[in-house]
């Protein structure tokens, strides 16, 4: 199987009923700016390309929002309650991008969109959404290439510091999605490789 562009990766997601079934929950909390991102994305064009007949389960379903009205955490523990109550079984994970600039000390995010644009990696760095009709959004900072080439590479703000490089090869060790999906192509930051491998 092959996906060769946005429209193509979209379909797949509508042909997909867990996925909408989770982005029309998410839609439920009617969230400022939101999306379900990250491994929930990634994971789906890689078991595609894959070929897998089986769904890799996702770690957590990540759905982030943006609200400087109401940073306060709790308010994200009530809506992860809420998503269980709509979906249950789930690893519902709710985030405020207004907030998480402080736990990551770093300036200050625009938008969900600028927060995705600083995930650790390119092929992570994605998000879903549905409009009013119902019809699916698609951010891709960084494009749907590397995720589609199944090249694993950090986003220009994890190349800009030291701290950030090491936490990308950290993640890239941690995670070691390449014995899931051997077909990955893992790239380091220079002069970082080795200090974890």
């Amino acid at each position: 199987m092959s996906i060769n562009s946005e429209e193509e990766l979209i379909q797949y997601v509508k042909d997909d009923d867990f996925m909408m079934d989770v982005l029309k929950a998410a839609k439920e909390l009617k969230l400022a700016d939101w999306w379900v991102c990250a491994g929930f994305i990634r994971i789906k064009i890689w078991d595609t390309l894959h070929g897998f007949s089986q769904k890799t389960a996702p770690p957590d379903i990540d759905v982030i929002y943006f609200d400087k009205t109401n940073t306060d955490e709790a308010e994200e523990k009530k809506l992860e309650a809420k998503l269980r109550e709509l979906k249950p079984g789930l690893p519902w994970s709710v985030k405020n991008q207004a907030r998480m600039h402080t736990v990551n000390n770093i300036p200050p995010y625009l938008s969900s969109v600028d927060a995705i644009s600083k995930f650790p990696e390119t092929v992570t760095a994605l998000g879903l959404s549905l409009d009013a009709n119902n019809q699916i959004r698609l951010a891709a900072p960084w494009g749907i290439e590397d995720a589609l080439h199944m090249r694993v590479k950090p986003t220009p703000f994890f190349t800009e510091i030291q701290e950030r490089a090491a936490i990308y090869e950290k993640r890239i060790k941690e995670k070691n999605w390449k014995a899931k999906w051997p077909r990955i192509c893992v790239e380091h930051v220079p002069g970082e490789e080795n200090t974890l491998f």
